[in-house]
């Protein structure tokens, strides 16, 4: 028997039944970033000894400083300094972000301490002498984009920003404190604003690299967990599409599929259960075999039913898919009782029901038990249009729903008919699908697949 399923839950009710599950790595901030810096091992700390170098090799070149002495002393603590906080924060532990936030803080003041200092010896005096001063705060920058934080990022703009304004309007209120008063304000309003447009575009790089880091690791937390239950291949459709990434669920179009035997209540109480347990075997592995042809997935075995899913793909391509493995099946399972009745054995009947709409899919979750199905108003319609079905001795029967999406082409020698006194909730309707004539059951499946009866159950 098919089991009615619920209606669409809201959302908000499905996160309180999973507050006890593991956040996803997506909305775990840390997870993220030791993601995005796991790639960069010692190379990150590379870089800064990198920086360190650049920059005392620009003031080799050119050292405007006031105090030449204090300069290079400033910039051999900054070297020692950004060393130590980088192996501090590479060691982790509880104290890791603090010795991050240090090293921002230590970046920030080595750049403002040299734009003030050149602004004060020498500021506007030429191209070269601007670029030296103002290498620092861009090569820093960079530096703090780089650990993907991006609090970190727009605090260190933030600060060189101000910093650098403040002093700017410093120089223009009191003329005297800077050399060449004429260029000073064209200089550093240039540099000020060139900064400004380089921090932009460094925190914008990092907010959109965090999001597809985010999404590449949701994809594959969603995908890991959906192909403990899916195969590949619908995993990776589902995992790659935008649902709720908390949850992981997807609202999306579907065609469903319920097969259930018929009379298998009297027949149990006719016959052994061995005998049984065989006979269902059997009709499980013509439906499997059917669905694993069309490109299917068998959802769940509910009792004597097996209920399936097409959710891969354009809802046209699902209904022409599903109504495929129908037919596939109604074509095995007449070999199935070809071959049991020349055995002296029983013959089975099913019934077959399709639908299609709209349905919540994915891994439902609620810490102690994990299952992938489909949920939502399909679900309860499907379990009529099968009940109906059934009332009116139908082997294949499909709603209104399911052939509006094949239009009006279907296969040679199938046609759908109305169903009269369907007793179906507005607007469903039902149709029968039959053929013109008979399935032959010597030609209904591969050579390679008939097999007797007996040994299909085991």
């Amino acid at each position: 028997m098919a089991s009615a399923g619920a209606g669409n839950p809201p959302l908000t009710g499905l996160r309180a039944a999973r507050a006890a599950v593991a956040v996803p790595p997506d909305q775990d901030e840390d997870a993220v970033l030791r993601t995005m810096q796991a790639g960069g091992g010692l190379r990150l700390l590379g870089l800064r000894i990198v920086i360190v170098l650049v920059l005392l090799m620009a003031a080799q070149a050119y050292d405007g400083s006031l105090h030449a002495l204090s300069h290079w002393f400033i910039l051999a603590l900054y070297g020692l300094g950004t060393a130590w906080f980088g192996l501090r924060e590479r060691g982790g532990g509880p104290l890791a972000n603090a010795y991050s936030w240090a090293g921002t803080g230590l970046n920030a003041g080595l750049a403002v301490y040299v734009l003030i200092e050149h602004m004060l010896a020498g500021g506007g005096a030429g191209l070269g002498a601007d670029t030296v001063s103002r290498l620092p705060a861009f090569l820093l920058l960079l530096q703090t984009g780089l650990s993907m934080r991006v609090a970190q990022t727009v605090v260190f703009c933030g600060l060189v920003a101000a910093c650098w304004s403040a002093m700017f309007l410093i120089g223009l209120m009191h003329p005297e404190l800077v050399p060449n008063a004429e260029t000073f304000p064209t200089a550093q309003l240039t540099g000020l604003a060139t900064f400004a447009a380089a921090g932009l575009l460094v925190v914008d790089g990092v907010i959109r690299l965090r999001g597809a880091v985010a999404r590449a690791l949701r994809m594959e937390h969603e995908r890991t967990l959906l192909a403990r239950f899916v195969p590949d291949a619908v995993a990776l459709d589902l995992s790659a599409e935008g649902g709720d990434s908390a949850l992981g669920i997807h609202r999306r179009h579907a065609c469903l599929m319920i097969l259930d035997i018929r009379g298998f209540s009297r027949l149990s109480g006719e016959h052994p259960p061995e005998t049984m347990v065989a006979a269902l075997l059997a009709v499980r592995a013509a439906a499997q075999a059917a669905v694993a042809e069309a490109g299917g997935l068998v959802d769940k075995y509910i009792g004597d039913a097996v209920l399936v899913q097409f959710v891969v793909g354009r809802p046209d391509a699902q209904a022409r898919a599903a109504l495929a493995c129908a037919l596939s099946l109604r074509r095995r399972i007449a070999a199935l009782n070809a071959a049991r009745d020349a055995e002296g054995l029983f013959t089975l009947r099913v019934v077959v029901a399709l639908h299609a709409g709209d349905l919540l899919v994915g891994v439902f979750d609620d810490g102690v038990r994990a299952e992938y199905t489909v949920l939502g108003p399909a679900m309860n319609a499907l379990s009529r249009i099968e009940a109906q079905a059934k009332a009116a001795e139908l082997d294949l029967a499909a709603s209104g729903d399911f052939l509006d999406l094949l239009g009006s082409v279907l296969p040679d020698g199938i046609r759908a008919v109305p169903v009269p006194g369907a007793v179906l909730p507005e607007p469903l309707t039902l149709f029968a699908v039959a053929a013109d004539r008979d399935p032959d059951p010597a030609a209904s499946v591969p050579a390679s697949e008939r097999i007797p009866a007996a040994r299909a159950a085991s």
